[in-house]
């Protein structure tokens, strides 16, 4: 295993890879330093070491479908959407609950990773190590063995967090429901 360049992840820190909706919301990223995910669809795991953010349709063409940022995570706390972003009371979700998720300087990636066919994507964990090999989106999902110890990293975080229970997870990964299974990166390429 090679060392990872200074501005990739250490190869064994757990990434998340996001969704960017909006250019604005990059820049929130950017200039306040916190990333939102709405409760109600977020992962079951959010502690995790660095996210990766997938810059949506709403991006200029040459920026968009691709990862071209990271930035490492320094905590998360659960809020209300009318909490974080203020200058939106009316918005049909003000009153939701949404994690923050504390963040570092973005930092950006020597090369992006783009989509290629994938363009639909909620959330995906993937390793330090995948995402500086990754030229594809394809290329950070997890596949044998590299699965299996990404979840029980996932569950290990998850019972030493308070705000996760851990006994909700399944024990092994054969027993994981879909949408869990394709945050893992098991999707029909």
């Amino acid at each position: 295993m090679s060392e990872a360049p200074s501005n990739y992840p250490p190869p064994t820190a757990l990434v998340l890879v996001a969704v960017v909706p909006s250019p604005r919301d990059l820049e929130i990223a950017r200039v306040l330093g916190w990333y939102r995910i709405p409760l109600k669809s977020a992962p079951k795991v959010i502690a995790v070491d660095y996210l990766a953010f997938y810059q949506t349709a709403a991006f200029s063409p040459d920026e968009r479908w691709r990862i071209n940022y990271i930035s490492p995570v320094y905590g998360h706390e659960l809020t209300w959407r009318r909490e974080l972003l203020r200058d939106e009371p009316n918005h049909p979700r003000a009153d939701e609950e949404y994690y923050k998720i504390q963040i570092g300087p973005l930092q950006r990636l020597p090369q992006p990773i783009v989509a290629e066919n994938w363009r639909r994507l909620t959330f995906l964990y993937t390793t330090g190590e995948l995402l500086s090999r990754a030229h594809r989106l394809q290329d950070l999902a997890l596949e044998g063995e590299e699965r299996v110890l990404v979840w029980r990293s996932l569950r290990e975080r998850a019972a030493h967090q308070h705000t996760y229970n851990a006994a909700t997870l399944p024990e092994g990964i054969s027993n994981l429901d879909a949408v869990m299974l394709e945050f893992l990166g098991l999707i029909n390429l």
